[in-house]
């Protein structure tokens, strides 16, 4: 089971933070400066794996990738695989690209509510939902399409109505 989502910059400035397990928000803080403490000086060539810490528990690990200037990091219990996880990471990445068209750290800012809605299409109470791109993108581009205002019909009158031009 995922544990948490975490995306924070190279400052540790926090972009993303997503629990699937309650926990106070000193808690929170705390895993973060902990995680990033962990990740933030280890080199590109060293592996993307880490057993857990004192504040997740020593059954937890912590997978992560480092793109540009932020590190998106997952919390997982044992029972998750790895590889699988360094995949979804992977494709959430790539789908966040699709909906930003060249994501940065800007849009994770100003547009927080479609990262997290994107995070729910794939992650859902902890356990992977979808890891189809094509899947994502089009539940991504129906939120956008409900989104839209109404057509305003306020300007037409009662005869354009009863003829069916709207």
């Amino acid at each position: 089971m995922i544990r948490s989502v975490l995306i924070f910059n190279q400052l540790g400035k926090p972009r993303l933070i997503k629990f699937y397990e309650p926990l106070d928000a000193a808690t929170q803080q705390a895993l973060l400066r902990e995680i990033h403490a962990l990740v933030a000086h280890r080199s590109d060539s060293l592996c993307n794996f880490l057993e857990g810490c004192q504040s997740i528990g020593l059954d937890s690990r912590i997978i992560y990738r480092h793109y540009a200037t932020l590190f998106f990091v997952f919390v997982v219990d044992a029972s998750e695989s790895e590889l699988g996880i360094l995949d979804l990471i992977q494709v959430f990445v790539e789908a966040l690209d699709r909906v930003f068209s060249n994501v940065c750290e800007l849009d994770l800012i100003f547009h927080f509510d479609q990262v997290h809605y994107v995070l729910g299409e794939v992650v859902s109470a902890g356990l992977v939902v979808e890891t189809n791109l094509k899947d994502i993108s089009k539940a991504v581009g129906d939120k956008k399409e409900l989104a839209k205002p109404a057509q305003d019909h306020s300007r037409l009158g009662l005869g354009a109505l009863r003829r069916g031009f709207v």
